[in-house]
């Protein structure tokens, strides 16, 4: 598959969280949460066949708590309490939060521009959330920017330490969801958040979370980094949050305000005023939503 299609279907899958979320899923995230990471990583690594270094664990387990157990139990959170449309706009946030990590953590100060970028998108959120027709629960909310915090981190640390030797880009990330699932699991049992029974929609919502916007879509985009380079293959993130609203407005009605969409289209100029930097200036590569 062509490089930029790879990453034009990755982030076109990930739009369809949201509303897989909402529509066809138990109102259970941390169940949720705990099967996509061990049904998609045990998929990856049925293909992968690689066990990581020993000197590997630490950094996967960390690595896999940001990227993947936190990212994931806060996103369905927050995919399960807002609208679709809305919970994707905060996962836009991620290369722009990114940039201030890397500066924070690995020195690399940027641009003017960046920093423009950055207030840009902040301002584009900021009308989202407090205008609008649609009720904004307040955990939703937090939910979804700490998902995306959490994801921008270990993102970061990913550029920052690496892949470990003798891993594939499909081993690191299946080790890293397995690990997250597995703390998923205990978490979700200790939380008692099971559902008490599971329609076949429910399973069928469970099998799509886990291997079409999990397992493919995180193959693909890695495939498209690997071969485009940050700057080449992000700018496609873009089109996540466009399939969330175009689905909420087809299926189930959610339609922005005028001001809400006003916001949507700051984020998104945020973000391409962010990649066009980029192109400019290499960055690291920020860890792509779900």
């Amino acid at each position: 598959m062509n490089l930029k299609l790879a990453a034009l279907v990755a982030a076109t899958l990930w739009g369809f969280t949201y509303i897989i979320s909402a529509t066809m899923l138990p109102h259970n995230p941390m169940f949720i949460a705990a099967v996509r990471a061990l049904g998609g990583g045990l998929a990856l690594l049925l293909i992968a066949r690689q066990w990581p270094p020993a000197g590997a664990w630490w950094r996967l387990i960390v690595l896999g708590t940001l990227n993947f157990a936190l990212f994931f139990s806060l996103l369905f959170v927050g995919a399960l309490r807002l609208p679709g449309g809305i919970a994707g706009t905060f996962q836009t946030l991620t290369p722009l939060a990114s940039i201030l990590l890397v500066w924070m953590l690995m020195g690399q100060k940027p641009s003017v521009l960046r920093i423009v970028s950055v207030l840009i998108g902040a301002a584009g959120v900021a009308l989202v959330i407090l205008r609008g027709d649609a009720a904004l629960d307040a955990v939703g909310v937090a939910a979804a920017l700490s998902s995306m915090l959490a994801g921008s981190l270990g993102g970061v640390l990913v550029s920052k330490w690496g892949r470990p030797p003798g891993l594939s880009m499909l081993g690191f990330t299946g080790w890293q969801l397995v690990i997250a699932g597995a703390e998923l699991v205990a978490v979700t049992l200790v939380a008692r958040d099971i559902p008490a029974s599971l329609s076949g929609i429910n399973l069928l919502g469970l099998a799509l979370v886990a291997l079409a916007l999990t397992a493919l879509p995180f193959t693909l985009w890695f495939r498209a980094i690997a071969g485009l380079g940050a700057a080449g293959a992000t700018p496609f993130i873009l089109v996540t949050p466009i399939v969330a609203f175009v689905l909420d407005a087809a299926i189930r009605g959610v339609v922005p305000s005028l001001l809400q969409s006003a916001g949507v289209v700051l984020v998104l100029v945020g973000l391409v005023l962010n990649q066009w930097t980029g192109a400019r200036r290499p960055a690291a590569a920020p860890t792509p939503p779900a």
